[in-house]
């Protein structure tokens, strides 16, 4: 049995190997992918091996930290491994030294220095990567005489054998920290973008794109970012012109941004053990449930746009790291439905609004909040249901109470029947759910308390003259 020891260094793990041994030798499962994942090992996808051997003890190597991850193990012989943690954070400089012998390996991640210093002759040291070398990657290197780190080398490092380069290494205190890795997230111009990067921020590993800097419809998307340098995708690129959706031209554009696009991100996050953030639609479903849907029912769109969404799932959903976000009824920075109706109160407009479709409004701020904290605590991967919390309300509920939120009689909106609106249209117009309320259990169950709509509302109407 495989058993895995936590260190100092998050992420640098300790294994305990089963070796079997008779009068011939021994044996044992050096990498067993399906065993150590199980036992808590990260399923990093090496794609080298590689092997370093060493005629005599003494021999010393390090302290080499690179942007993959490494499993370490030896073949013949013994060393004493040290590591250090060369990337950014509250624990870059903390040190793990541990002796590996046949019985042993060890697990480094991205950006911690790796060295050894070998205690036997003859001694085959082997270690699998998941990234080939590039002169472009992001490296760090320390000495391995450094005062901080303060390494115990069984053998004094003036008495063994060690190259030139590595006796060049800078001190701690001059070493660049490796930064995380990259987390892109596409549509970076539309409302849930503009809150992602109020979210994210300015730091250099976060990287916003839009459509123009990056294609995801795009056949030369694959090889359009090294993408082995990135850790997560939020895809908050979306077609959501819901009625020009039924029109020839726009079918085909919502097919091409809400469901090729997500395909072959998703195939990228498979090849290059991504996570892959989707956001997802309420009108994936039909709106005939008489409860609020959980994530798992069946989807049945009633439009073009529903179904280039739902299309979009299926194939997020073949990424083994994926978070399916569903919501409903999206508010933030830009063209909505509440400022509309705040525009219309203020030019002496009275609407009609349909008041037989429920649901709940979902804020951008609470969507990327959300967003943050699926990724941020490693919850299970899935699909969950996001919006605001409190009671279900009709598009006729919320547009008189932006009327009186923003000093108007409420009473100049009226009320009106899904058919009856739909009478007066002069363009295409996509069927929609008359239910769109969602299910927030499983979201809450992962500690996440979403706002509540109504206060969400009135704080966001307050801005709106700012």
């Amino acid at each position: 049995m495989v058993l895995i020891a936590q260190t100092p260094i998050p992420g640098l793990l300790l294994l305990d190997l089963p070796v079997h041994g008779d009068s011939r030798g021994w044996f044992k499962e050096n990498w067993q992918r399906q065993k150590m994942v199980a036992a808590g090992l990260p399923d990093f996808g090496p794609v080298q091996n590689n092997i370093s051997f060493n005629d005599a003890a003494g021999t010393t190597r390090g302290i080499h930290a690179e942007p993959w991850d490494k499993f370490i193990s030896v073949a013949t012989g013994r060393i004493f491994g040290a590591w250090v943690d060369l990337r950014e954070g509250p624990t870059f400089g903390v040190v793990f030294t541990a002796e590996i012998d046949p019985s042993r390996a060890i697990f480094v991640p991205r950006g911690v220095g790796n060295s050894y210093q070998t205690l036997e002759p003859n001694t085959a040291y082997t270690y699998l990567v998941n990234d080939h070398w590039s002169a472009d990657a992001d490296y760090a290197n320390l000495n391995l005489a450094d005062e901080t780190a303060a390494i115990d080398w069984p053998i004094p490092l003036d008495q063994v054998q060690i190259s030139e380069k590595d006796k060049a290494h800078p001190r701690l205190a001059d070493v660049t920290p490796i930064r995380p890795k990259k987390i892109l997230i596409t549509g970076s111009n539309g409302q849930l973008g503009r809150a992602l990067r109020a979210r994210y921020g300015d730091a250099p590993h976060i990287e916003y794109t839009t459509r123009a800097e990056l294609d995801i419809t795009s056949p030369d998307l694959a090889t359009a970012r090294r993408w082995r340098e990135y850790s997560t995708i939020i895809n908050a690129a979306a077609y959501t012109a819901v009625d020009t959706a039924e029109t020839p031209d726009g079918r085909a554009v919502a097919w091409a941004i809400n469901a090729t696009g997500p395909a072959a991100l998703a195939r990228i996050a498979t090849e290059y053990g991504l996570t892959l953030v989707h956001i997802s639609s309420d009108y994936v479903y039909d709106g005939t449930s008489t409860e609020p849907y959980r994530e798992n029912a069946p989807v049945s769109p009633l439009g073009v746009y529903g179904q280039s969404k739902a299309a979009g799932d299926l194939a997020a959903a073949t990424t083994p790291r994926h978070y399916i976000i569903r919501t409903s009824w999206v508010i933030g920075d830009g063209n909505n439905f509440v400022r509309t109706m705040a525009n219309l109160a203020a030019r002496g407009i009275d609407p009609n609004v349909i008041d037989d479709q429920h649901g709940r409004l979902t804020f951008t701020d609470d969507l990327a909040r959300g967003i943050h904290h699926l990724l941020t605590t490693g919850a299970p991967h899935g699909t969950y249901n996001l919006t605001g919390t409190g009671p279900a309300r009709t598009w006729a509920d919320i547009a008189r109470e932006v009327y009186r939120l923003t000093g108007h009689d409420p009473a100049r909106v009226t009320p009106v029947g899904t058919e009856a609106y739909y009478a007066q249209a002069t363009g295409p117009i996509a069927p929609r759910p008359s239910n769109s309320i969602l299910d927030l259990e499983k979201l809450t169950g992962t500690g996440y308390k979403p706002q509540d709509s109504d206060a969400a509302l009135k704080a966001y109407v307050s801005q709106l003259g700012e």
